[in-house]
């Protein structure tokens, strides 16, 4: 009964943090809408990484999988510390950018690798490993070119000083310069 409660949970948790993820990275960031959808992806997976600890079905101990949740754990408060405290000064948005993004990617290759061991004659393991790692690999790339988009300094700082303007002033310094 426990193992169901936790599992439904688990899964449902999944995907409330798939959809709301998908909404952050969909929407200007730095809105009130973005730091909604954020709040929600961060207790969904807050849920979703501590009820996994409570699941035990496949191996009947901690294995693999936990260490997963743990290391996920270890990504999403990365990520949310920095943008909740603003902290540390002038690099606080490039640690939030960096660990909620594979914060999300994680989820993202979980995902996949669950539906990869559900295809016929599929061997467990090398399915979960090679989805993992196309996931991870694609999504590295994506990352890291996303990454050259911001300024992420200018961009901290005007957060911090609360004016829209200079925010606005330097994202389009950046793109000026991008298209140079």
């Amino acid at each position: 009964m426990g193992y169901q409660i936790a599992s439904a949970f688990h899964i449902g948790a999944a995907i409330s943090a798939l959809i709301f993820g998908m909404c952050v990275l969909l929407t200007r960031k730095g809105t009130r809408l973005h730091k909604q959808w954020g709040y929600a992806y961060f207790i969904n997976m807050l849920g979703l990484n501590i009820s996994a600890l409570f699941i035990y079905q496949l191996t009947g101990h901690f294995g693999p999988f936990h260490g997963a949740a743990i290391a996920s754990l270890f990504t999403l408060i990365l990520g949310f510390i920095p943008a909740y405290l603003h902290f540390p000064r002038g690099r606080w948005l490039e640690f939030h950018y960096e660990f909620m993004n594979w914060s999300y990617l994680g989820l993202i290759a979980a995902g996949i690798s669950e539906a990869a061991t559900r295809l016929p004659a599929a061997p467990f393991w090398p399915a979960v490993m090679a989805s993992m790692f196309a996931v991870f690999f694609i999504g590295g790339i994506l990352i890291v070119r996303g990454r050259a988009k911001y300024n992420f300094e200018a961009m901290a700082s005007a957060v911090e000083a609360d004016t829209p303007k200079d925010l606005a002033a330097a994202l389009k310094k950046r793109r000026a310069a991008n298209c140079s």
